[in-house]
C-alpha cells in the first residue's frame, strides 16, 4: 500500500510541476491511446471466430499478436508526431503490410489504425484517398470471397474510419494549436523586453549623440587654435569641459529617472507579461496616496515577485493587492520547496525595504500557494 501511495504522490507532484503545454500534450497522447486500445476489441472478434470453428487456435493467436503489435506501433507513431519527430517511413511500410494482412483476416480495425498512423505525416487528401481505397478494397474483397457485399459491415467500417480519423485529426490539431499559442506567448514576452531595450537605446542616443558631437567639434577647434592662439584654444577646452559636465549631469538624471519606477506602469507591465505567459493576473491597487520613494520601492518588489512567479512556479493564477503601503502578491503552482534562487533574489530587496523602515516577507502557505508581502511606510 505504501508503494502505491508513493507512486500516487509522485504522479501528483509531476502533474503540479508540469507546464501547461506538457499537460495538453499528455491529454492529446493519452486520449489517443484510448482510441488505439479500442482496436483491441478485434481480439474479441478473433475469439468468437475461434469458438465458432471458423479459425484454428494457432492462426487466431498469430493474428491477435499481430494486432497487438500494430496497436503498439500506432501509439508510438502518434507520440512521435506530437514530439515533432521525423516521418518513420520504415514503420509506416511495415505497419501497412501488417494492416493489409490483418484486414484479409477480417480484422476491420487494422486499416483504420494504419490510416491513423499515416495522418500526421501525410497530406489530408492523401489520407482521404487511402481511406476511400481501403473501403473500396474491403468491399471488393467481400464480393470476391464472401459471395457479395455485406453492406452492414461496409457501412460499419466506413463509420469507424471516419470517426477514428476525425478524433485523431482533432487531437493533433488541438496539440499543434496549443503549441503555437505557447510559442506566441513566449514571443510576446520577448518582444516586450526587446521594445524596452530599443526605447532605452533611443533615449541614450538622443541624449548623448548631440552632446558628444558638440564636444568632439569643440575639441577639434581647440586643437586647430593650439599653435596660433593658445588662449582661444584654452577657452575652447573650458567649453568642452563644461559641455562634458553637462552631458554627465544629463546622463545621471536620465539614469535616476529610470531607477524611479512608475508603480502603475510596472503593475500594467507585470500583468501583461504574466498574462502572456498564461498566468491569470488580478490587480487591486490603491496607489494615489503613496509617495515617490514608496512607489519606486513597491514597483521594484512587484517586478521581483513577477520574476519569481515565472521562474520558480507553474502558476496559473496570481493576485496583486496594494493598500495603505502594504503590497501582497500571491500565486499558486508551487510544489515542494521554493526555488533555490528565489531567496537570493529577494535578499537585497529585503534590505532595501528594511532601510526604508518597512518589512518584506516571502514564504509558501501550503497547498501550492506562495505569498510575497511588503509593508512600506506610505
Amino acid at each position: 500500500m505504501s508503494g502505491r501511495t508513493g507512486r500516487v504522490r509522485a504522479g501528483r507532484l509531476r502533474w503540479r510541476r508540469a507546464t501547461k503545454l506538457d499537460k495538453v500534450r499528455w491529454l492529446a497522447v493519452y486520449s489517443t491511446d484510448l482510441i488505439h486500445l479500442a482496436a483491441l476489441t478485434g481480439l474479441a472478434q478473433l475469439y468468437v471466430r475461434w469458438e465458432q470453428g471458423g479459425l484454428a487456435a494457432l492462426p487466431a493467436i498469430a493474428v491477435g499478436v499481430l494486432l497487438v503489435v500494430l496497436v503498439v506501433l500506432a501509439a508510438r507513431t502518434f507520440r512521435r508526431a506530437v514530439r515533432g519527430g521525423s516521418r518513420p517511413t520504415a514503420v509506416l511500410w511495415v505497419s501497412g503490410v501488417l494492416a493489409l494482412a490483418l484486414s484479409l483476416c477480417w480484422v476491420i480495425w487494422a486499416p483504420v489504425l494504419w490510416l491513423g498512423m499515416l495522418l500526421p505525416f501525410a497530406r489530408r487528401r492523401t489520407v482521404v484517398a487511402a481511406a476511400v481505397a481501403s473501403v473500396v478494397g474491403f468491399s471488393a474483397y467481400l464480393t470476391l470471397f464472401a459471395g457479395g457485399v455485406l453492406w452492414a459491415i461496409v457501412l460499419l467500417m466506413t463509420a469507424i474510419t471516419a470517426f477514428v480519423l476525425g478524433c485523431l485529426g482533432a487531437n493533433l490539431w488541438l496539440w499543434r494549436l496549443a503549441k503555437e499559442a505557447h510559442e506566441g506567448q513566449e514571443a510576446r514576452a520577448l518582444l516586450a523586453v526587446s521594445e524596452e531595450r530599443l526605447r532605452f537605446a533611443r533615449d541614450l542616443n538622443d541624449l548623448l549623440g548631440q552632446s558628444l558631437s558638440g564636444i568632439s567639434a569643440e575639441a577639434a577647434r581647440a586643437e586647430e587654435l593650439l599653435d596660433s592662439d593658445p588662449e582661444a584654444s584654452a577657452a575652447r577646452m573650458y567649453e568642452v569641459r563644461d559641455a562634458a559636465r553637462q552631458a554627465l549631469r544629463e546622463v545621471r538624471a536620465t539614469v535616476q529617472s529610470y531607477r524611479r519606477l512608475d508603480l502603475d506602469e510596472v503593475l500594467a507591465g507585470v500583468r501583461a507579461v504574466l498574462e502572456a505567459a498564461g498566468v491569470r493576473c488580478a490587480v487591486d491597487a490603491d496607489t494615489a496616496a503613496l509617495g515617490p520613494e514608496t512607489r519606486t520601492l513597491l514597483a521594484t518588489v512587484v517586478r521581483e515577485g513577477a520574476t519569481n512567479v515565472l521562474k520558480h512556479s507553474k502558476a496559473e493564477r496570481c493576485t496583486i493587492t496594494i493598500k495603505d503601503g502594504v503590497l501582497e502578491m500571491s500565486n499558486d503552482g508551487v510544489s515542494g520547496p521554493v526555488g533555490e534562487h528565489a531567496p537570493d533574489g529577494l535578499g537585497g530587496l529585503s534590505r532595501r525595504v528594511s532601510a526604508a523602515g518597512g518589512t518584506l516577507r516571502a514564504a509558501p502557505t501550503g497547498e501550492g500557494a506562495y505569498v510575497l508581502r511588503a509593508a512600506v511606510p506610505a
